[in-house]
């Protein structure tokens, strides 16, 4: 059976640097794939890996070949980690193969010291026999809640919650929701890349797409599935056909034929993180129609500081974590109505740009950095790793 090709074992800069049970490298169980939304993962497991070996294992790939784990080292230099699994599996044989596939990925890329961090609670299915460093549950959001998810997920996150050394969450909604299993979970909710978002303030190449696009143009970028309103947005274009809506991003888990279509509503699909600041120094305000179900109820949009580092005015519906702090400091519009989101997109339209509001939203994303809050996450880390290797050390 062709498992995989070997990658680079080798030691990367700063390892040395470190005591010996702090040499830790991660491997991180994830249901997203690495390239299909920069987002989360992305931004945290980078900064790792600028001094950490980082494996990014994604849920398998079904075809008509052997099982194997293609492994593939990133630029950024996380090792990128695809299992393919023969199709009509059972969950108990999914499991089995994935077990395998892991297990020579250890061998094979000599990991002694690892750190275990998960995006699915579902890898504990087949990772339950590892024995890492320590584990960590950076839950990004509320899984069990969206379309499609496993039966088991809401046990397996239990177990998760209970289990990991360290819980971290991506929102304070769903930070308080988890700390009723896990009371020591830590908030570390959406944070910002300024920098990068900060240079659609200043004029930038008009993409081809984009540049015959009437303005006003409101636009939105990140994953259309059933967390976005269709309705609202449909409603918005049909109240103000002079209004340009340019929507950008993958369609997963619904029908594209059932998004709205209007003269004035432009789908123009995925496109990588470095275009982004282009797009969004062509818009005159962003918007936020996210529905207000079940999968939205502990959200926490990494797209909210983002548009604002853009110095973009935004308008959202009221989405908990986006009304408090952004709508209560007075950052972001909020409105669910379609004649109220219509009305305050003019609003913002109307306001001039930078002044006082734009101060305000500088000073606040200034505490929001991913640095930031990786150096947070990484001391926490490092002391559960010593913590779980003095109690080993005592045990022997």
């Amino acid at each position: 059976m062709n498992l995989l090709q070997p990658g680079e074992p080798t030691d990367r800069c700063g390892r040395e640097l470190l005591p010996r049970p702090l040499q830790y490298d991660l491997v991180c169980l994830s249901h997203l794939r690495w390239d299909f939304v920069y987002q989360r993962p992305q931004h945290l497991l980078t900064r790792c890996a600028r001094a950490r070996r980082v494996f990014f294992v994604e849920e398998p790939r079904h075809d008509d070949g052997p099982p194997r784990l293609e492994c593939e080292r990133r630029d950024c230099g996380v090792t990128v980690a695809v299992p393919h699994l023969p199709h009509d599996l059972d969950d108990e044989e999914r499991e089995m193969l994935l077990r395998v596939l892991l297990d020579e990925m250890v061998r094979v890329h000599e990991l002694r010291n690892y750190v275990l961090w998960y995006y699915t609670p579902m890898a504990l299915g087949f990772t339950r026999h590892l024995r890492p460093a320590a584990v960590v549950y950076d839950c990004m959001d509320e899984l069990s809640n969206f379309l499609g998810a496993p039966a088991a997920l809401r046990q397996r996150e239990l177990e998760l919650l209970r289990a990991a050394d360290l819980v971290f969450t991506g929102g304070r909604s769903l930070c308080e929701a988890k700390r009723e299993v896990r009371p020591t979970a830590h908030l570390f909710p959406s944070s910002i890349d300024v920098a990068h978002f900060r240079r659609a303030r200043a004029p930038q190449p008009e993409p081809a797409d984009q540049a015959g696009v009437k303005p006003p143009r409101l636009g939105w970028f990140g994953v259309i599935d059933e967390r976005f309103d269709c309705e609202l947005l449909a409603a918005a274009a049909d109240l103000r056909p002079e209004f340009s809506f340019v929507m950008i991003g993958p369609v997963a888990k619904i029908d594209p034929a059932s998004l709205p279509r209007r003269p004035n509503i432009h789908w123009l699909g995925q496109k990588r993180y470095a275009e982004l600041p282009a797009y969004i120094a062509g818009w005159d305000a962003a918007i936020m129609p996210f529905a207000r179900n079940a999968s939205t109820r502990f959200i926490s949009p990494t797209k909210t500081p983002e548009y604002l580092a853009a110095g973009r005015p935004v308008v959202a519906t009221s989405i908990r974590d986006v009304v408090d702090p952004y709508g209560l400091q007075g950052l972001v519009a909020i409105a669910d109505d379609p004649a109220e989101f219509v009305a305050a997109v003019e609003r913002a339209l109307r306001r001039p740009r930078g002044g006082d509001w734009l101060a305000q939203v500088d000073a606040f994303l200034a505490r929001s950095s991913w640095d930031d809050t990786w150096r947070q996450m990484d001391a926490l880390l490092l002391d559960a790793v010593l913590t779980r290797s003095t109690a080993g050390a005592r045990e022997h």
